[in-house]
């Protein structure tokens, strides 16, 4: 199915819950696991450094530089799995992406915090596409400032195979997030393709 256009204000957000046929994105979620370079990077949060919880990979052009909550990455060059995916998602969106950061959720303990993609590398009005593999987690998304009171939160069941899109004012009125859960799900690997500008951070 092709992409479908959720209504929330100042925000634009597309979803296809049909983006890869379930066998093959069964088939990349074990190839990911076991080829790519997978990191548990040390964060710092409120002064305190800690674990990400959840692994990490970064894939992209060379001059793909990334930094965000005190991590500064460099891009492991394309693999060829990570390529084509690319190219279907920029044929499916119009837009060319350089890089891509990939989240592997072990279990449902592992997570990812409310946060917004607007970093200085992303650009004003950062695109993101985020492709879902493996089990089925709640994405969730709330308003970034109180004073909205008619930006209501909303959750999504991102389910394998799964292609949603952030783009536009989104990531300066909206807050994201996968939270844990205690329900027993299997792994899941989420791949966000993205756009760097470098130099944009100074």
């Amino acid at each position: 199915m092709p992409l479908s256009a959720l209504s929330l204000p100042d925000a634009d957000i597309w979803l296809d819950t049909e983006f890869l046929p379930v066998a093959e994105a069964v088939r990349l979620q074990q190839e990911l696991t076991d080829t790519l370079q997978w990191r548990q990077e040390p964060i710092r949060l409120f002064g305190k450094e800690v674990l990400q919880p959840r692994l990490t990979a970064w894939y992209g052009d060379a001059t793909a530089q990334y930094s965000y909550s005190g991590l500064s990455l460099a891009p492991q060059p394309w693999t060829p799995a990570l390529q084509h995916l690319r190219t279907r998602v920029e044929q499916a969106t119009g837009t060319t992406f350089n890089s891509v950061l990939l989240n592997l959720y072990r279990t449902g303990q592992d997570s990812m915090g409310w946060h917004a993609d607007d970093e200085p590398e992303l650009g004003p009005e950062p695109i993101i596409a985020s492709i879902s593999l493996g089990a089925t987690r709640r994405f969730r998304l709330r308003p970034r400032y109180p004073q909205q009171p008619d930006h209501a939160a909303l959750g999504l069941d991102l389910s394998t195979g799964s292609l949603l899109v952030m783009r536009g004012p989104t990531q300066q009125h909206w807050l994201h997030a996968v939270p844990k859960t205690a329900r027993p799900v299997g792994p899941r690997i989420n791949l966000t393709f993205r756009t760097i500008y470098p130099g944009a951070r100074h």
